[in-house]
């Protein structure tokens, strides 16, 4: 592995680089404004696009460090906040879902048990049974990092469970409020079939597994907008199921387009779906449209990269 090498630059010294690449900057004090309170690693992602690229030998796309003829400082810092407030935006929405899902968990597998997330029993076998690549059994490594965040957690209802029960585990319905989205996904995928049809049935999906996908899918968003990072037109890290054609109408459109499942679009058709059922009056879709319509224009790039189909505002599902 080669020893990184990249030398310290001042801020001023970032902008000269830059300029010396190709980049126009036309207000320097606003782009030292920038570089000083974002960072230039954070902004290099989205000046990126802008950058030549070339071909190898044996065909292979190089990027370059110079930019594309009259590319813009100014270009990148307009990404830059339309992918804040997109990540603002679905953060809303994913809050909702996440809260409806931990709702459903904690109704549909509290009436086995109040522990019957800590019962294999009651629990898919692929879930508590040992996976035969890392010889680690899923739930109980779930249980042990809910049973760390049960003794760590300061919130104020964890600490009075802790004071007024010392000698028990906590409900599902109490114990439900610890998970974040991820670890959340994970339990849904490894409730038995019955279980996670019943939550998904409330949603219109035909399929637990189908659910158990989309669900995990919005967690990794939820990830990368709560931790402030790219997101316009980056691929997702957890690609969701499509349904069969026909089996959510409504969604049927995300399988005419080639490897759709795997831009930002797909997530937020899902989480739209899943809105229907979650809060039919919200307004998020309106929202949605309203703020993708000011995507910023320039000449290299497009609403494409982020897999959003021509005429996509006009469909059934964000009507």
């Amino acid at each position: 592995m080669s020893q990184y090498s990249k030398p310290y630059r001042a801020v001023a010294d970032q902008i000269a680089l830059l300029q010396s690449r190709g980049m126009v900057i036309d207000d320097v004090p606003k782009a030292t404004e920038y570089l000083s309170r974002l960072g230039y690693y954070r902004l290099s992602a989205y000046w990126y696009p802008f950058r030549q690229t070339t071909k190898s030998a044996n065909g292979a796309v190089v990027v370059l460090d110079d930019f594309k003829p009259g590319t813009e400082f100014k270009w990148a810092t307009d990404l830059y906040a339309f992918d804040k407030t997109l990540r603002l935006q679905l953060l809303d929405v994913l809050e909702r879902i996440e809260v409806f899902v931990r709702t459903g968990v904690a109704l549909t597998v509290g009436k086995h048990d109040p522990w019957a997330h800590r019962e294999p029993k009651l629990l898919d076998r692929r879930f508590t049974s040992k996976n035969p690549t890392s010889g680690k059994v899923p739930h109980t490594d779930w249980l042990a990092r809910l049973d760390d965040k049960a003794i760590g957690s300061k919130e104020e209802f964890a600490g009075h469970f802790r004071t007024k029960y010392p000698k028990s585990h906590m409900p599902i319905w109490i114990a439900v409020e610890l998970l974040d989205f991820g670890p959340l996904s994970h339990f849904l995928a490894g409730l038995k079939w019955v279980d996670t049809n019943a939550i998904a049935t409330t949603c219109g999906v035909p399929r637990p597994d189908l659910f158990a996908s989309w669900v995990r899918s919005l967690s990794v968003v939820r990830n990368t907008c709560a931790h402030h990072a790219r997101l316009w037109n980056k691929p997702l890290i957890d690609q969701p199921k499509l349904a069969a054609g026909g089996a959510v109408p409504l969604l049927d459109h995300l399988a005419t387009a080639p490897h759709t499942n795997r831009r930002i679009y797909a997530a937020c058709a899902i989480a739209r779906y899943l809105l229907l059922a979650v809060n039919p009056r919200t307004q998020w879709s309106q929202r949605l449209k309203a703020h993708m319509a000011t995507f910023p224009t320039n000449p290299y790039v497009t609403m494409n990269t982020m897999g959003f189909p021509k005429g996509w505002e006009s469909l059934p599902l964000w009507k």
